[in-house]
Formats: structure tokens, C-alpha cells, sequence
């Protein structure tokens, strides 16, 4: 990796990168994110009990439309046609919840940053919809678990 900063130009200004000649691959990324609180309010979202309704349902839908729409609130991604998200919530313990998202697409850019926003957003949509419960929840944990495709190839964080 040269360290340089992709997303500055020589003037050290923020810029999009140009991605005209990279090479159309297969790209996958995936990204977690964990909320935990206390254990009745872990239960009650993973059991369907909020009087919201089904928190797993919308946080899944939340993360999906959150991927779909990343380039519009990180300012320098590209628009990505993506062709897979997924979102899968399991509990991680009794305090805590595990939000993995995968993106997928086949392109010229990758897609860290829209399996990153829809991690998160599902875990917050989580927080949201559980918050009249625990309001000291706490959305941790969020980073790259893995990718593939590309110029820079695989990488797997060490677990």
C-alpha cells in the first residue's frame, strides 16, 4: 500500500477518486456492528417483544436501504450499483447483539463502506426502536470484517 491519500489531490483537496480505468470485478465486503444493554432489552428485541413492533424485521430494512443510499451521505463514495445486501442479526451473549452486513457488487470501486453504513444503521435503528427500554444501550464495534476483489485483494480482520 503507497500510504498516499486517494481521496486528495495533488493540492492535498478533497477529491472523488477516478475509477475510469480500474478493472470491473467481483466485489464483496463485510462490516458488523454490536449494541448491547441490558439483558431484558437484548431479549425483548431478539424475541419480538417491543411494543414497536419487530425490531429484527426493520433494522434489516433500515441496514439494506441505509447501503442502497451511502453515497449520499459520505460525501466522496461513488453511486454504487449494488447486486447483494444482506443483514443478519444474531444475539451475542445475553447483553449484546450482533449485526453483520454483507454488499456485493461487480464493479470498478468497492463496497466497504456500504456494507460499514448499513451495519451501523441497522444496530441504530436497533437502539431506536428499543430506546424507551434502555436508553444506555451502547452501538460499538463497527469496522471491515472482510473483503474481496480489487486492485488491493483480500483482507480478513484477524478475530
Amino acid at each position: 500500500m503507497s500510504g498516499r491519500l486517494t481521496h486528495l489531490n495533488d493540492k492535498g483537496e478533497a477529491h472523488i477518486v477516478d475509477i475510469g480505468d480500474k478493472s470491473v470485478t467481483r466485489r464483496r465486503a463485510v462490516a458488523q456492528a454490536r449494541i448491547s444493554g441490558e439483558a431484558a432489552t437484548i431479549a425483548a428485541i431478539l424475541g419480538g417483544a417491543l411494543k414497536k413492533g419487530d425490531a429484527l424485521a426493520v433494522a434489516r430494512v433500515a441496514g439494506i436501504m441505509a447501503a442502497k443510499k451511502t453515497s449520499e451521505f459520505i460525501p466522496l463514495c461513488h453511486t454504487i450499483a449494488l447486486t447483494k445486501v444482506s443483514v443478519d442479526i444474531v444475539g451475542d451473549g445475553e447483553t449484546a447483539i450482533l449485526v453483520l452486513a454483507a454488499a456485493e457488487t461487480t464493479g470498478q470501486t468497492g463496497v466497504e463502506m456500504e456494507a460499514l453504513v448499513a451495519a451501523s444503521t441497522a444496530a441504530l435503528t436497533l437502539y431506536d426502536m428499543a430506546k424507551a427500554m434502555d436508553r444506555a444501550m451502547v452501538v460499538s464495534d463497527i469496522c471491515l470484517v472482510e473483503k474481496s476483489g480489487g486492485k488491493s485483494g483480500d483482507f480478513r480482520r484477524d478475530a
